[in-house]
């Protein structure tokens, strides 16, 4: 961007061949002609030389006054005024009010049916919404001059976007999962500003041919601006995004910029500096010269920052890093976490910055929860949201996966503070074969453009470890695999190889995911007792585990009760089966924390997984539903009592296994206890295994050994101990014990006649 200046002969002369200029007639100064000139010459050049110089500095300064704005990002987020109308009529008034970001179901006052259901649960359509859409309307103020770049980004809104300011029709962007990214520079003023954001209905506002978010197990669909929205305003050159690239071997950040200049083209300077998030302390910085291209460009930037001292990111010290990239005229700020993930391709398990890593924890299937009683404003209560995943760490969870949708942004960074591990999965589930309701319409470009603005979303939070393209999905177009084709195209984009689980697609890459859901009571006949027997390779994918790939049990148990105690609509039968008719809350609750808690040791102790997930932490509750979580209050993350006293035993990282599942033993003999004893940690374990036999709380048999588990390792041994001589119902309960720590038990309860 050039400030252009008529000379006495009406030509056109920017600031660069002024500059010229200036340089020719200040090297005569310093030549010898200077000296040889009269001096009246000498003082026609002297001026000649003011003037350039004044023009010089007045063209810089009008220049930098169109560039130089550094980036003023204005929140836009608040209550908005909301209505609800046809797809292609703006409504004239607005009588409701909306929080934003937040769904249509908080609307004052309330809307009849927002969420209408679907016909049936394999139905990818939903029927009898009373509108087409809902209709937002937000003024806001801008006090500065319009720069030359402003953006305004919708984080994420369901179903489709539609913008207008001012009037003026912006376009707009249909998916429902990922940002949408609209230039509002010709139609924003300084001063106040009318936005109206028209979003769809229900999923039927969505092409087939694109994702909606269908999920076997919902019943309502809610629309809403769910996520924040932003004004950007900047100068330019402009950044528009940043990928932070850890490189732990090294010892630095590898940083690529995208970066668009709208003036002429440049040899500009670009600053990056890195700093401890905490304590603000600059471990980093480099300045790098670039020649950007002009007239809206896009170039491409890339550079490496050693960083002094550098501090690993990892769940248990979840350290954080801010990078600040600056041009002349913008300014970005991001933060990253020094830290390198991946599956190691011979061992099957993951390694995290270098060592082995067993992942510990559960699934949080968020757009289940916005239809469940208890959702109100809760996912944007960012107080709650941490507190919630901190309420994890007392299960020894170190892992989540988001499951069938993205949570806002704000759980994202609140999990990179906590430090959680996140396999991110992206809102498709269509089911597997002979269940399947994939729309011939869905192919790979619509997802590979999806996953990308997935993938630039998110790619700089430490805490996403995994991209997980569907949930238990086959691709049931013709014979083509969409997700897998759409993985393979966008897989390049991440500079930090990220693995990718893409359920039941048989397109993987070495170092891939094997989805593995073993739901061992989805027979409702079956029982603890049939685990003896079970095989311990997990399966539950609809492709064979041939064991070439590492393997995430991400869901296994088949357990749920609702939050009242109730069965739901997937185990009825089962409880029917195992406790009979009459049971108690008591002792279904009981049940479910027991068996779920020896299902978790099952799969962990026996070492043939990379990660053990249990499903669910947060979900709904209803009588008609699915699935459910394991809350009494979901305000105040109170959990039922018999799952918070059975499940953090059966995922301490230094753990074990009572191989027994509740065949009868015969009394009075010896009777042989076998234990498998399993250590997450590097350090080595060593202490004692206890083992008891308790009747009424009281120990009737006992006997004890000492033990030694190696680093990362396993351990099987086996206790021989007389039995009791009197038939009944037993509690055995093996124990590990190490001075100063609260000891790990495993727990059966098994019959002796």
């Amino acid at each position: 961007m050039g400030c252009v200046i008529l000379t006495r002969k009406d030509t056109q002369v920017d600031i660069h061949s002024f500059k010229k200029i200036y340089v020719i007639e200040f090297k005569k100064i310093l030549l010898s002609e200077w000296t040889q000139m009269p001096n009246n010459m000498k003082i026609t050049k002297l001026r000649s030389i003011i003037v350039i110089t004044g023009c010089i500095l007045a063209c810089s300064l009008a220049s930098y006054a169109q560039s130089s704005l550094k980036r003023n990002t204005i929140l836009l987020n608040g209550t908005w005024q909301i209505t609800e109308g046809k797809n292609d009529v703006i409504p004239k008034s607005f009588n409701h009010t909306v929080p934003v970001p937040g769904l249509v179901s908080l609307a004052t006052p309330a809307f009849k049916d927002v969420g209408p259901k679907l016909k049936d649960r394999e139905s990818t359509s939903q029927s009898g919404s009373p509108r087409e859409a809902f209709w937002y309307r937000h003024q806001f103020t801008v006090k500065e001059p319009i720069p030359a770049i402003a953006i305004l980004k919708i984080a994420k809104a369901k179903y489709g976007t539609k913008v207008y300011l001012n009037g003026k029709d912006l376009g707009e962007h249909l998916p429902c999962f990922t940002p949408g990214y609209f230039n509002v520079k010709d139609a924003l003023k300084t001063g106040v500003n009318e936005l109206i954001v028209r979003i769809g209905a229900s999923i039927n506002s969505i092409p087939l041919s694109m994702p909606n978010g269908f999920d076997f197990e919902k019943k309502s669909f809610i629309p809403g601006i769910y996520d924040d929205v932003e004004l950007i305003l900047s100068g330019t050159p402009h950044i528009i995004r940043v990928q932070a690239v850890p490189d732990i071997i090294n010892n630095q950040l590898g940083v690529q910029l995208n970066v668009e200049n709208s003036g002429v083209a440049i040899i500009g300077k670009i600053g990056f500096t890195i700093r401890e998030a905490k304590s603000g302390k600059i471990v980093g910085h480099l300045n790098s010269l670039v020649k950007l291209s002009g007239n809206g460009k896009e170039d491409i930037v890339d550079v490496k920052i050693p960083i002094k001292n550098t501090h690993l990111w990892s769940p248990e010290d979840p350290f954080l890093y801010t990078l600040e990239v600056n041009t002349n005229a913008d300014e970005y700020s991001t933060r990253f976490g020094m830290r390198e993930f991946h599956f190691d391709t011979v061992t099957k398990k993951a390694v995290l910055n270098g060592k082995p890593y067993f992942l510990r924890g559960s699934n949080i299937t968020i757009y289940r929860f916005f239809e469940d009683s208890t959702c109100k404003d809760l996912p944007w209560n960012s107080a709650w949201v941490r507190k919630l995943h901190k309420s994890f760490k007392q299960f020894h969870w170190n892992s989540l996966r988001y499951c069938i949708g993205f949570p806002p942004e704000e759980w994202y960074r609140i999990a990179d503070e906590e430090g959680i591990l996140i396999q991110d999965e992206f809102p498709v589930w269509y089911g597997g074969t002979g269940w399947n309701s994939w729309p011939k319409e869905l192919g790979a470009d619509e997802l590979a453009k999806e996953y990308s603005e997935w993938m630039q979303e998110r790619w700089n939070h430490p805490s996403v470890v995994i991209w997980d393209a569907s949930n238990e999905t086959v691709c049931n177009n013709g014979n083509s695999d969409e997700t897998g084709e759409a993985v393979s195209r966008v897989r390049s984009l991440d500079l930090s190889h990220r693995p990718w689980d893409n359920s039941y697609s048989p397109k993987r890459a070495p170092g891939d995911v094997f989805e593995s859901h073993p739901y061992h009571f989805q027979n409702p006949k079956f029982q603890l007792k049939d685990i003896a027997k079970a095989e311990i390779i997990p399966q539950g994918n609809n492709s064979p585990n041939t064991g070439k790939y590492p393997v995430i049990i991400n869901e296994y148990g088949w357990l749920w009760l609702n939050r009242d105690g109730s069965p739901t609509t997937l185990t009825k039968e089962l409880y029917k089966n195992l406790l009979g008719e009459n049971s108690t809350v008591a002792q279904r609750r009981h049940l479910l924390a027991t068996y779920m808690a020896a299902e978790t040791e099952f799969w962990r102790c026996h070492r043939e997984c990379a990660g053990v997930l249990h499903f669910t932490s947060l979900g709904y509750s209803r009588s008609d539903g699915q699935t459910s979580d394991h809350f009494l209050n979901v305000e105040k993350l109170t959990y039922e009592s018999e799952f918070l006293k059975y499940l953090p035993d059966a995922f301490s990282p230094e753990g074990l296994m009572l191989d027994e599942w509740g065949n009868k033993i015969e009394t009075g003999k010896t009777h042989d206890f076998k234990i498998i004893a399993i250590n997450d940690l590097e350090p080595s374990w060593k202490g004692m295994v206890r083992l008891q036999i308790m009747k009424n709380g009281i120990v009737i048999k006992g006997k004890s050994s000492n033990l030694a588990i190696p680093s990362y390792g396993q351990k099987t041994l086996t206790i021989s101990c007389v039995t009791p001589k009197k038939p009944g119902l037993y509690t055995v309960v093996a124990l590990l014990e190490k001075k100063g720590e609260k000891p790990v038990k495993s727990i059966r309860e098994i019959v002796f006649n």
